[in-house]
Order: structure tokens, then C-alpha cells, then sequence
């Protein structure tokens, strides 16, 4: 099988318009806005990449079909590429949990859990239960609170 490089220019402008069913001027429109930059010939002719395609996608659609302004495509954008990284971060730390504990942090299917970060159970020293606020308050506090 051979493996594609997502990120080699190989796309005219004309081609990527045609793909995404819009028009080059609209692709010169996003460019000029920054929010994708194709690469450029030595004769300045835009050459896309097969991963500047698919984030062409992302922002007709946005733009094009749901009606979110540039600015708007701008925010979403740089927030889903931050919550991308996020995400990445956080494997790194279960993976670094994983490897400086030894724990699995799987549970089994089928079993609920609400923890944020779900040990197993031989890990799981104690279950906090709930507790009734009234219960913990001594009368002679309960006493002043009702103004007695």
C-alpha cells in the first residue's frame, strides 16, 4: 500500500474549486483572509495540498452551507486545532500514567464510571459515599440559623 503525503502541493486552484464545488475566487477569499495558504510555484501559481483540501472542507461548509461568517470560521478553527492539541496532551499523560504506574486506566464494558481519571478498582482505596449537609450541622448551629 502506498502512503500519501497529505501535505505535497499538487492541487491547482481550478481542481480544488471544482472538488469543493465553489468557485476560485472564493479560495483567493480565504486565502486573503489567512485562513489556508497554499503553497506557490516559481511562476506564483497556488498549489494545494491534500491536507490543505480537506481544511477547505471544513470551511466551505461552515462558511458556505452553515452561514458562519470568516471571523466566525477563524474561531472555530483555531478552536477545534486547540482542542486537537488538548487532546493530544492528555494521551501523552495516560500513556506517561500508564507507563510511571503500571495502570490501565480501561474499565470493562459495561461498568459506569464517573471519575475524571478512572482507576481500577484493586487501585480504588475507598468509595466517598454522600452525605447529607443537615446531618454534619450540630443543633445548637441548626438553632441559629433558624433564628431561634
Amino acid at each position: 500500500m502506498v502512503e500519501v503525503d497529505k501535505d505535497k502541493p499538487v492541487y491547482v486552484i481550478s481542481v480544488v474549486a471544482e472538488i469543493l464545488g465553489t468557485t476560485q475566487q472564493q479560495l483567493r477569499i480565504y486565502e486573503k483572509e489567512k485562513l489556508v495558504i497554499p503553497n506557490r510555484t516559481q511562476r506564483n501559481t497556488r498549489l494545494y495540498s491534500q491536507r490543505d483540501v480537506e481544511l477547505l472542507q471544513k470551511i466551505t461548509t461552515l462558511h458556505q452551507e452553515l452561514g458562519v461568517n470568516l471571523a466566525g470560521v477563524e474561531v472555530i478553527l483555531s478552536m477545534r486545532r486547540r482542542m486537537e492539541q488538548m487532546q493530544n496532551e492528555f494521551e501523552q499523560f495516560v500513556d506517561e500514567v500508564r507507563t510511571r504506574f503500571g495502570v490501565d486506566l480501561q474499565r470493562p464494558a459495561g461498568e459506569e464510571c464517573t471519575d475524571l481519571i478512572p482507576l481500577p478498582k484493586k487501585h480504588q482505596i475507598m468509595r466517598v459515599r454522600k452525605i447529607d449537609p443537615q446531618a454534619i450541622v450540630p443543633p445548637k448551629v441548626k438553632r441559629l440559623l433558624k433564628g431561634d
